[in-house]
């Protein structure tokens, strides 16, 4: 399950990206938004079968906490953000590195702080070499 889940998040990020990129300019930004949004829920709600409920769907439901949500909204500002930014005139590979990277940088202290996690000096020369690719991408934008 390991690798099968993280193939699943590879395949789905390019698929994201390329999705992205490929919208339409004159297409209206809620109406992508809302069309892919139902797209999206008809899909979870084929899960269902494959994963039930087995408290039953509002009991399951009641077990969430405010993370959940909170990851609905930051969906949302993904979709937004990166629409925005194809629309803008940034390359596809370029903006979807540079995101990830900043984040990733941003979530280290959250990692540590909040999460417990520990860092060994290999992830630190990783840090390092994370901020010197960001330098890199920007060299003379």
């Amino acid at each position: 399950m390991l690798y099968i889940s993280i193939a699943i998040t590879m395949v789905s990020s390019v698929l994201y990206h390329f999705s992205q990129k490929s919208t339409p300019r004159d297409a209206n930004l809620a109406v992508a938004l809302l069309a892919r949004n139902v797209v999206a829920m008809a899909l979870t709600l084929c899960l269902l079968y494959f994963m039930p409920a087995r408290r039953g769907f509002l009991a399951e439901l009641g077990r969430l906490n405010w993370a959940s949500y909170l990851l609905a909204v930051s969906i949302v500002g993904l979709e937004i953000g990166f629409l925005l930014a194809y629309r803008a005139g940034w390359s596809i590979g370029l903006a979807a590195v540079l995101v990830n990277v900043v984040a990733s940088l941003l979530l280290v202290p959250v990692a540590i702080l909040y999460f417990r996690d520990r860092l060994g000096w290999v992830n630190l020369v990783g840090i390092l070499v994370c901020l010197i690719g960001l330098v890199l991408l920007n060299w003379r934008r």
